[in-house]
């Protein structure tokens, strides 16, 4: 039988170790060059076990601070409904108060972005023109659970005191009340989903492992004359939270429909 890959060992002794109690939850981990040093090997041998271990949900990374033994987190559960009609009570993303727990969001609003091809086409105007995006970073009692990044376009809403999501009287009041506020009704969103694996920049924000799996989705909400007002890419990963969907059955259907 072959050896064991090193990584794989080392990754073994960290997870007894975390399992005895050597390191309690939220407990730093020791520095990748300590770590290298008292196993005698190198720091990409570290990383590679610390990274199976950030995967198993046994260890958390924290951009610029290092590892962390991971505190237990409950899976979350984020229920898209439309059965309420309200889509966008968090902004740039789904219902946080479907989540539990003590919902927040960190945001940063840029006021003129050229829009991508994508996002022209989803919101129905010219490769570059001008968009106000704005990042989300949605939490639950303080830790990140998914990403959201909002795309609206600047002719609607620019010289308007909703012109930034994140700032003026409306601030974080999402996409629905501050249409209103300008005079424009928004009737109905359309989203979409496939899986995927978040990248190295969400991994680093949420604390979790690259290339971990995750569903994307593209939300777009459309006013009353059918132009799109704002489009959303939504990440969130398996690890953390998981998806279910409300669908209405309307009463006196055929039975066979």
């Amino acid at each position: 039988m072959s050896e064991q890959p090193t990584y794989l060992r080392i990754a073994g002794d960290l997870r007894q170790r975390i399992a005895d109690h050597e390191w309690a939850e939220g407990a730093q981990l020791p520095s990748r060059a300590q770590l290298a040093k008292d196993f005698g090997v190198s720091d990409a041998i570290i990383r590679r076990a610390q990274e199976l271990l950030i995967a198993e949900g046994i260890l958390e990374g924290r951009a610029g601070s290092g590892t962390y033994v991971a505190e237990q987190r409950k899976r979350l559960r984020m229920t898209r409904s439309c059965l309420s009609g309200r889509l966008d009570e968090a902004p740039g993303g789904p219902d946080l108060g479907a989540l539990g727990g003590m919902e927040t969001w960190e945001s940063r609003s840029d006021g003129i972005v050229p829009a991508p091809k994508q996002v022209a086409c989803r919101l129905g105007i010219a490769e570059g023109d001008y968009c106000v995006r704005t990042a989300y970073e949605h939490l639950s009692d303080g830790k990140p659970v998914y990403l959201s990044t909002s795309w609206e376009p600047y002719e609607i809403t620019s010289g308007t005191l909703v012109m930034m999501p994140d700032g003026g009287p409306l601030a974080g009041a999402g996409v629905v009340r501050r249409m209103a506020e300008i005079g424009i009704t928004v009737t109905h969103a359309v989203e979409r989903s496939e899986p995927g694996q978040v990248n190295a920049e969400e991994a680093n924000l949420l604390g979790i492992q690259r290339g971990a799996p995750c569903t994307r989705i593209e939300r777009t909400f459309y006013g009353d004359d059918g132009r799109a007002v704002e489009t959303a890419d939504i990440v969130v990963p398996a690890t953390l939270c998981e998806i279910v969907y409300e669908v209405p059955v309307w009463q006196g259907s055929d039975s066979s429909d």
